[in-house]
């Protein structure tokens, strides 16, 4: 699951002066209010603040009729009382990004590969569910009940108030969008994240998947955002500067005139949802370095068009400006003597 840029790059995050859809709006508070105040801090727990009120002409519900649309979002599912949850679930206090790196013993990295085995299981049967008809709702109740019949706790649910326990990401839909009531469509396609937390630490992947008869350009824009993800995969070890990372992937977009989403970032993942480092997808000059038996995400978004997201009224989905397609592919990783070992595969 991404969060939005660093903390320290958040000048240039604002700079790109994101809107909001024509969808229903939050009035932005007065500075001061509590809203306010709550709305800044979930800049920091994977939330993008909705501060530049831009409605573009590209964002009227009648200009695409296939143009992504809220549905009806049912409510909250339950978790077992015997399954541990994470700290900030029912917790007053919202969770931001830690500023330490997850760096694992021997036991903590037996757990993060036991976490990450099951979010790989649990994405691979959901992209089974992907066809025409189903909805996304469906998806997130099944998702749902895999999760906590292996044990486990669903990771976004409840995390800054996200309602479900899966992010479904259709076609221009960037990343975090809230499963509801709308049925899948042939040639759509989707991106599924998945985050379990078990026996204390979090597992997280992703993976676009392709519904029915998808065009060519959908499938050349899904193969080449899996290539992007595996190439950077392919380069890390420990003391490799993490900016690599940008560089490798946004290297390979290029070639192929696919456009890397800046906005939202992998990070580091284990005992805590969301760590430190802030890994780029983008060309950058951040320092750091990869460390021996470090964790964290990488999770490219390369879009067909506009790079620049709209947030809806929800505080959560997040849409390409233009309504172009957009994938995502994600992977929770292990830094090891020899490379990367890719936790979140089965």
């Amino acid at each position: 699951m991404a969060t939005p840029s660093s903390p320290r790059l958040l000048s240039s995050f604002l700079g790109d002066r994101l809107g909001v859809s024509s969808m229903p709006l939050h009035r932005w508070p007065s500075p001061g209010s509590r809203r306010a105040g709550y709305q800044a801090t979930r800049t920091l727990c994977n939330l993008v603040d909705i501060l530049f009120n831009r409605r573009g002409q590209s964002d009227k519900p009648g200009d695409n009729p296939r143009r992504l649309q809220p549905g009806k979002v049912s409510p909250r599912l339950s978790v077992p009382n015997h399954i541990q949850r994470p700290p900030y679930v029912n917790s007053r206090q919202i969770p931001g990004m830690s500023n330490g790196t997850e760096i694992h013993d021997e036991r903590g990295i037996e757990c993060m590969r036991a976490s990450g085995k099951l979010a790989a299981q649990v994405l691979k049967f959901a992209g089974t569910l992907v066809k025409p008809g189903i909805t996304t709702d469906e998806i997130d109740k099944a998702v749902h009940q895999m999760i906590v019949e292996n044990g486990a706790y669903p990771s976004p649910l409840g995390y800054c108030g996200f309602p479900k326990s899966v992010c479904t990401s259709v076609n221009e839909c960037i990343c975090h969008g809230i499963p509801d009531s709308r049925p899948l469509e042939d040639g759509d396609i989707i991106n599924i994240d998945v985050t379990v937390y078990l026996n204390g630490y979090h597992g997280d992947t992703s993976s676009t998947f392709l519904c029915g008869d998808v065009d060519d350009e959908a499938k050349k824009l899904v193969q080449v955002t899996r290539e992007c993800l595996d190439k950077a995969i392919s380069i890390c070890a420990p003391g490799v500067e993490i900016k690599h990372i940008g560089r490798t992937i946004q290297d390979h977009a290029d070639k192929f005139k696919f456009r890397v989403v800046r906005q939202f970032v992998g990070h580091g993942v284990g005992e805590v949802f969301h760590a430190e480092p802030a890994v780029l997808h983008f060309r950058n000059n951040e320092r750091g370095r990869m460390t021996l038996n470090q964790t964290f995400t990488i999770e490219p978004m390369l879009t067909v068009g506009s790079i620049n997201p709209i947030i809806w009224s929800d505080d959560w989905t997040a849409v390409t400006e233009d309504g172009s397609l957009s994938a995502q592919f994600e992977h929770t990783i292990l830094i090891k003597e020899d490379g990367a070992e890719i936790l979140t595969q089965c």
